[in-house]
């Protein structure tokens, strides 16, 4: 998928440097943690929970800056529920997306957030990844096309110029939706507009591009560009998790105690949000005041749905997982299968 600063999450782009990285994690971890404020506010029964031992202090590092989609972390941190679990957790956002990955593989933090899609090809590429929840249940990307295009479909995009990043996954997900739709992905007429796609759009210089619908798709709409959105587990790809909260295999192994205790104020955070969206929000916005309030508001409406499946908030469901690695072997994204059992586990969900 396309971007790295709009919130957007493109595929790990290429084999990992482990050596450099682990130096470049550091710098990188240290300068954020230096500058980002602590682990936000907490409630006075949590604070007392903290004085009577020790809290385990921990790094979550986000797949982007705080908008909507964290909503139920900085409700998580505003009710207290990391310290209740003896968790002091520092929040931090990434220079890159693709930092993240780079950063937790590294064993530079604890926690990261990134696209279920990304996680799967670190692991791929031989990275030590493991998913412990899903945050989102369905890809956030997909095709976003100007309302005035009077698109059907994304066959409709034949004979229209379409905007990608350059990034593999934006071809992917075109040819995708497109074919799945009855049209031919060779009739579309493709540029690289690097990460430039909403703008792009809201100029009248391409008909549609790939991005992350509710954030690229909703600031569109906010700001007075209507649109048609196209996704893609609805269009012919896979309905795996769009955001998972991810660790490694290393600290499972070392500190089940503290991935268990972070899984579960995070589940906590998120099932709250989604009986109350209204104070999440609020909490939000209080964490994070630059953040545009109508925005921040319309893109968390459009995520809500992607949190709630049916199943108990972070499940990892098998079966979506095994048609995401197949959709991404398919389309050349990774060179070979990415199991289920490999790829994430349940077993720290609350109750489990």
């Amino acid at each position: 998928m396309s971007e790295d600063r709009t919130g957007r999450h493109p595929l790990l782009r290429a084999p990992l440097r482990a050596l450099a990285l682990a130096c470049v994690a550091c710098v990188v971890v240290a300068a954020a943690l230096a500058g980002c404020g602590g682990s936000g506010a907490s409630s006075s029964s949590s604070a007392s929970i903290g004085a009577r031992a020790p809290l385990r202090r921990a790094t979550l590092i986000l797949d982007f800056t705080p908008n909507a989609v964290h909503a139920g972390i900085y409700r998580a941190l505003a009710a207290g529920y990391y310290r209740a679990q003896g968790i002091d957790l520092r929040v931090v956002s990434p220079s890159a997306t693709t930092d993240t990955l780079k950063l937790i593989d590294a064993r530079s933090a604890q926690f990261g957030l990134a696209d279920g899609s990304d996680v799967a090809a670190l692991i791929a590429h031989g990275g030590d990844a493991r998913a412990v929840a899903a945050i989102a249940q369905r890809p956030l990307g997909g095709l976003i096309a100007s309302a005035s295009e009077h698109l059907r479909s994304p066959a409709d995009l034949q004979g229209r110029t379409v905007g990608i990043t350059g990034v593999p996954s934006d071809t992917a997900v075109l040819d995708t939706e497109v074919r799945h739709a009855g049209g031919d992905p060779g009739r579309v007429h493709v540029v690289s507009i690097g990460f430039d796609g909403a703008r792009a759009l809201a100029a009248g210089r391409i008909a549609a591009f790939t991005g992350f619908i509710p954030a690229d798709g909703v600031q569109l709409q906010v700001s007075g560009h209507p649109i048609a959105a196209f996704a893609l587990d609805r269009y012919g790809g896979p309905a795996y998790p769009g955001l998972v909260a991810f660790t490694t295999r290393g600290l499972i192994a070392a500190e089940p105690a503290l991935v268990r205790g972070f899984v579960a104020a995070t589940v906590h955070g998120y099932e709250d949000t989604l009986a109350d969206p209204g104070r999440s929000l609020r909490e939000l916005l209080a964490a994070n005041p630059t953040l545009a309030r109508g925005f921040a508001r319309a893109s968390l409406s459009a995520y809500l749905p992607l949190f709630a499946a049916g199943a108990p908030f972070g499940t990892l469901a098998p079966a979506n997982v095994r048609a995401m690695s197949a959709w991404m072997l398919a389309n050349r994204l990774i060179g070979a299968p990415v199991a289920p059992a490999r790829y994430g586990t349940n077993a720290f969900l609350p109750g489990r």
